[in-house]
C-alpha cells in the first residue's frame, strides 16, 4: 500500500470505524460529511479512495485500518491525534449504538497513538 496523507488516511479509518458493525447509518455519514468539510474544504475527488475500502474484506480491515493509523500518526501532532480521537468517538456513537467491533477499533486506534 502506498502511504497517505493525513486526511485520506483519516477518510479511511473513518470509513472502516463506520463500517465494522455492518452497517452504514446515515448519521455516520453525515459525520463523515462533516470531517470531508473540514479537511478538505476544496472539491475532492475520494473515489479511488472508497474503491480501495469498498473491496476489502472484513478479515483485511485491521490491517488497512493499522497502516492508516500509522500514516496519520506519521503526518500529526499529538493534539491532531487527539482531535481525531474524540471525533472518532463521536462518529461510533452517531447512530446511538457502539457495538464491541466498534469499541474494539477505536482501542486499537487509541493504543497505537498514546499507548499505555
Amino acid at each position: 500500500m502506498q502511504k497517505s496523507n493525513k486526511s485520506i488516511a483519516g477518510y479511511h479509518l473513518l470509513m472502516i470505524l463506520s463500517s465494522v458493525d455492518g452497517e452504514f447509518a446515515p448519521a455516520e455519514g453525515l459525520k463523515i460529511q462533516e470531517y470531508l468539510a473540514e479537511e478538505f474544504p476544496f472539491k475532492m475527488n475520494l473515489d479511488n479512495e472508497l474503491d480501495a475500502i469498498a473491496v476489502l474484506q472484513p478479515e483485511q480491515w485491521k490491517d488497512h485500518f493499522e497502516f492508516h493509523a500509522r500514516c496519520f500518526f506519521d503526518d500529526s501532532t499529538e493534539k491532531e491525534r487527539k482531535d481525531f480521537l474524540h471525533f472518532s468517538k463521536s462518529l461510533i456513537k452517531a447512530d446511538d449504538e457502539v457495538t464491541e467491533r466498534e469499541h474494539h477499533f477505536y482501542r486499537l486506534l487509541k493504543n497505537m497513538w498514546f499507548p499505555s
